[in-house]
């Protein structure tokens, strides 16, 4: 008995062994490559330990691309973004959990059912609004609908709203709380496991971000992380800078990984707190 529960358990931990080297390897081939001499990212067989190491391709990136520019766009655009998210979402999902009025749920369910809609059924008429006010190749196109909330968002912390008792609220009403004291107060820290949720989700998706800024932003001097990474493939002059693409890479991806890394506990807690209380 005890053979085949030790049998068990070495299985499972073989198993999620090897799942985390699949799911790890691709970040060591980033980080392999981007020390690599041009022309030896596809040799083969492949080549994961560079031989020889070049250091001289991060500080070839910085004479090649504007890293610094390009850093300063995405962080404009990634931290307004993540504000006006987290704002809009709290408010709203608030709304959604505590507030009665005429035709909540059925507002609700139309909100929810926007998720089902891709975003290339709204890019064109976004584009034409925006352009109508003279607001492409500016940051706003990419600023402004993040104040307006996300549904899967609004959601998830409208779940977790409404797991709250309602008694904190009565007894800070009958202490003189006006609601938004109520809001930002006892709500907000209540909640902060799916807050934070909500914060690391919305800032790493505008951090990561390609479509937006591709379509909103063609001039250089607005262009995020995404976007000067993406004009690293040259092909028209049949110049190979996959070298500094993978540096660059490695710039985008470990802010990322640092993130996670320190926010995972609260992340994991968030997602498993979050009630599905109809």
């Amino acid at each position: 008995m005890k053979l085949t529960r030790l049998f068990k358990q070495s299985l499972g931990y073989l198993i999620l062994v090897g799942g985390g080297l699949v799911m790890v390897m691709p970040f060591f081939w980033l980080i392999s490559s981007s020390f690599k001499a041009p022309g030896k990212i596809y040799v083969f067989p492949p080549q994961w330990i560079p031989n020889p190491v070049r250091w001289q391709n991060y500080v070839d990136v910085f004479t090649e691309v504007p890293v610094f520019l390009y850093v300063r766009n995405t962080l404009i655009i990634t931290i307004s973004s993540t504000i006006g998210t987290v704002l809009c979402t709290i408010v709203t999902g608030y709304a959604f959990a505590r507030l009665r009025f005429k035709g909540r749920d059925t507002i609700f369910s139309l909100l929810l059912a926007t998720l089902m809609l891709p975003y290339v059924v709204t890019m064109i008429p976004i584009y034409i609004m925006f352009s109508k006010v003279h607001m492409v190749n500016t940051f706003w196109p990419l600023i402004l609908p993040n104040f307006f909330g996300e549904a899967f968002y609004i959601f998830l912390l409208r779940q977790f709203f409404r797991t709250i008792p309602v008694e904190l609220e009565d007894a800070a009403r009958i202490d003189g709380a006006d609601r938004l004291r109520i809001i930002f107060q006892i709500m907000v820290p209540l909640a902060r496991p799916a807050i934070i949720v909500v914060t690391i989700q919305a800032a790493l998706d505008n951090w990561n971000g390609f479509m937006q800024p591709l379509i909103f932003l063609t001039k250089q001097a607005l262009w995020p992380l995404s976007l000067g990474l993406n004009s690293l493939q040259r092909f028209e002059t049949g110049l190979d800078l996959t070298h500094l693409m993978m540096v660059l890479a490695v710039f985008m991806v470990t802010p990322v990984v640092i993130v996670y890394f320190l926010a995972q506990k609260q992340f994991i807690q968030g997602i498993v707190l979050t009630g599905m209380k109809a």
